[in-house]
């Protein structure tokens, strides 16, 4: 094979459903709790405006491997009308090293850390859990809330984000499109005060949510925090909870837990456990009616194993367009 497939966002649009990615991504983390993976940390440039993340992944069992290369710059939607995340995924074959795709990351970056969520909270939250508190309301707060329904039986959800017209917008759209009640608030307290699930998708620098604010049995989706000197979670909150990460390595250095593990405040000892070792049963998840905290960084094992998905769909379909690079 001498063609490379290239892919575009809304080719993948139209080859995978929310139900799939959430399938994948909880692959994903079986196969890392199990060792099948080979996945260094993902490695960081920082520019004046934002950075660039570098993310390479080895499935070992299913021969499965690719690298992502993924931009943060808040700044883009205002002075460059550019999606704030943007991202590129090569696939390619172990056997060769052969680049066997290059596609869109940037909606299967939304897709996968949306479905992050949806996992932990099928095997973290309440069974019964009905009343969901959304602080964000951009692109991944939509993808969360996608994959929230999968797993929830959504009865109640309320949104906050700083500016009253996105919120409120967002509440209007995802009542309409999910058939619940769903509530634009004017305060963060509003928003998770007596929800069953919580989840944070900004990219704040100081605490948004008081430990006084969170219910016993509450579950909560911490997903902004993407880089160092970032935090959603007062540390008062993270201290009182049981913490589980998707990474050591990852999530002390740029995840929720990495301002207070850098202060020394939080360490090691204080996480109990990973997501992927909740799931095979290497562990407990939840137990009687703790505050449970998921702290996701994002893995590359993630993209790699739904960009295959992608990649696997679109031969089949014959969707996509071939490439030679070597000509």
């Amino acid at each position: 094979m001498s063609e490379t497939l290239l892919l575009k966002q809304s080719e993948i649009k139209n080859l995978i459903t929310m139900k799939e990615v959430v399938d994948a991504v909880e692959t994903a983390f079986k196969a890392y709790a199990q060792g099948d993976v080979q996945m260094p940390a993902k490695e960081y440039l920082f520019f004046n405006e934002g950075d660039l993340r570098i993310m390479p992944c080895y499935v070992r069992s299913t021969e499965e491997a690719g690298v992502k290369c993924v931009n943060v710059h808040p700044q883009n939607p205002l002075e460059h009308k550019l999606p704030t995340v943007m991202a590129i995924i090569e696939v390619l074959d172990p056997q060769t090293g052969f680049p066997l795709a290059v596609m869109d990351g940037t909606y299967v970056t939304d897709m996968r850390t949306g479905a992050a969520a949806g996992v932990a909270t099928k095997y973290l939250a309440k069974s019964d859990s009905k009343v969901l508190g959304i602080i964000g309301a951009g692109k991944q707060a939509c993808t969360q809330l996608m994959a929230l329904n999968e797993v929830m039986d959504i009865e109640k959800a309320r949104v906050f984000c700083r500016t009253c017209s996105t919120r409120t917008n967002f509440a209007k759209i995802a009542a309409e499109t999910y058939g619940f009640d769903v509530e634009a608030v004017d305060t963060p307290e509003i928003a998770v005060k007596n929800a069953d699930v919580v989840v944070t998708t900004t990219p704040s620098r100081k605490p948004l949510i008081n430990a006084d604010w969170i219910s016993p049995g509450t579950h909560i989706n911490a997903m902004g925090a993407d880089a160092p000197s970032k935090q959603e979670l007062e540390t008062r909150l993270l201290l009182k909870s049981k913490i589980i990460i998707d990474s050591w390595a990852q999530a002390s250095h740029s995840g929720e837990i990495n301002v207070p593990v850098s202060q020394k405040i939080l360490k090691r000892k204080n996480i109990h456990a990973k997501l992927g070792d909740v799931i095979v049963g290497n562990t407990t998840g939840r137990e009687d009616n703790e505050i449970t905290i998921f702290d996701s960084t994002g893995l590359a094992v993630q993209d790699v194993v739904t960009a295959g998905m992608i990649y696997r769909r679109a031969r089949e379909q014959g969707v996509g367009s071939e490439f030679n690079f070597m000509e």
